[in-house]
């Protein structure tokens, strides 16, 4: 199989971290949970909002962490062995569902009410700034000798 190269420009630099995310994204494809992201506009700014549905898990059987720019959510039920199943339908099982998130963003907080885990994140106003880089001038000698 042969890699195709998404940022091969040379004019994009440095962006070799940005494929290696895009290609672990790709791979992350399983539907379960299910989830919605929407965006919540409020007096302080603008929102993210990601509600999974997690029907059947208590607040102690799931997991919100920011791990290197990464949020993960977690869902882990405990198999309940004093029960008797004629028929088992509604699987027991664990997930792990994660979203890339962008330098910046933050997340405030985690709500589970009727099934639904709602995870808040915060979008910073982007910060425009100029900075003017000084030319100097060449150097008669050389910055670095080597060692004869």
């Amino acid at each position: 199989m042969t890699r195709t190269m998404q940022f091969n420009s040379p004019f994009l630099l440095g962006f070799d971290q940005m494929e290696r995310l895009l290609e672990r994204v790709a791979k992350a494809s399983d539907g379960y949970p299910p989830y919605n992201v929407e965006q919540v506009s409020t007096e302080a700014g603008d929102q993210l909002r990601i509600t999974l549905a997690v029907a059947g898990f208590s607040r102690d059987e799931l997991a919100v962490t920011v791990e290197n720019n990464q949020l993960v959510i977690r869902g882990r039920q405990r198999d309940d062995s004093d029960r008797t199943y004629l028929h088992r339908g509604i699987a027991a099982r664990q997930f792990q569902r994660s979203f890339v998130l962008a330098d910046g963003i933050e997340v405030k907080g985690a709500m589970l009410e009727n099934g639904l885990l709602m995870v808040d994140l915060e979008k910073p106003e982007p910060s425009r700034t100029v900075r003017t880089i000084e030319i100097s001038e060449a150097a008669s000698e050389p910055l670095s000798r080597s060692a004869d």
